[in-house]
């Protein structure tokens, strides 16, 4: 049996279901006291489903599972959310907004909006430091598209990588990826990112671009491969996981998305970065996976003014 043939993909009842159960799994918690288990069933219940109401005296408030959530006030059924937090938590390289339009049955404008806020809950917010002792942890940038502002693009055969828009990344090695979608990739920008997100025990690897000479010394090792003389591993040091996550959310952006304004290009970004930390690879399983994109969309509410642009 396929996972999509599972009831809370379906019924909107098994879908507001499988979300109670998901998001409290003690009880119903109030999200505008904080109040926990003491909610009772709304008397307007059947008018307004899964409406409770908090017991707490100073509260008094309704609310349901999806109140201060990314699904807060829409009109999508739930089942509906689901099926599109599945396909787009299971899908290596992502799934464009017009294939869930027409797997979903909604508008193309209500799949790319559904899109998006399904990308908020995935943020992480994480600052535990990458890295540790014994630990190796891969630092490079890169550049996907032009940046929107004409003036800033890149002339007609200009070469490098002026124009574009810069990607800074790190990914501890058996671990997590951190992205960065910085204005310019220069040594500031870098050094910082590099000295507020790795723990001082790791063992930093790069290329053997200059933006990491400095900070390298911070670290307990800092080793590097000379790309540009052809070299890519000796012995245990090289680039190869940051680069293979690279080359991963450029085929996802060329291949599924093709059109991004540089605006989102930062959700896209946490939407490879969630799915490459919860992985197989380190025990998540493609249910699991949407279970924890499921946990995280609460506090996250999108506005469509917020997200707005053209594109996929």
């Amino acid at each position: 049996m396929s996972v999509l043939d599972q009831p809370h993909y379906h019924d909107e009842d098994a879908a507001r279901a499988w979300l109670e159960k998901v998001q409290w799994p003690k009880g119903p918690v109030c999200p505008h006291c904080g109040d926990t288990g003491r909610a009772y069933i709304a008397a307007d219940a059947e008018t307004h489903r899964g409406r409770y109401r908090c017991a707490n005296r100073e509260c008094r408030k309704d609310f349901s599972v999806t109140t201060g959530t990314v699904m807060e006030r829409s009109h999508v059924p739930l089942h509906k959310w689901l099926t599109a937090a599945y396909l787009m938590s299971s899908s290596k390289k992502g799934v464009s907004a017009h294939q869930l339009h027409r797997t979903l049955g909604v508008t193309y404008k209500t799949a790319w909006f559904m899109a998006h806020r399904l990308r908020e809950a995935m943020k992480d917010g994480g600052i535990t430091p990458l890295g540790g002792a014994g630990k190796v942890v891969e630092a490079d940038e890169t550049y996907h598209g032009q940046k929107d502002d004409p003036a800033e693009r890149k002339k007609p055969g200009q070469r490098g990588p002026a124009g574009k828009r810069p990607i800074a990344a790190l990914v501890e090695r058996g671990g997590s990826v951190r992205t960065f979608h910085v204005a310019s990739a220069d040594k500031k920008t870098v050094e910082a990112i590099v000295r507020q997100n790795v723990a001082r025990e790791s063992r930093l690897m790069s290329d053997e671009s200059s933006l990491y000479t400095k900070v390298g010394a911070d670290f307990a090792a800092h080793e590097t491969v000379t790309h540009s003389a052809g070299e890519y591993v000796r012995g245990d040091v090289h680039t190869n996981t940051i680069e293979g996550f690279f080359g991963l959310f450029k085929r996802g952006m060329k291949g599924i998305y093709q059109h991004c304004r540089e605006t989102n290009l930062g959700r896209y970004l946490t939407e490879f970065e969630f799915r490459y930390n919860h992985r197989i690879a380190v025990g998540v399983d493609d249910v699991e996976r949407t279970v924890a994109m499921i946990q995280s969309i609460r506090g996250k509410r999108l506005m469509y003014r917020d997200s707005y642009s053209v594109g996929v």
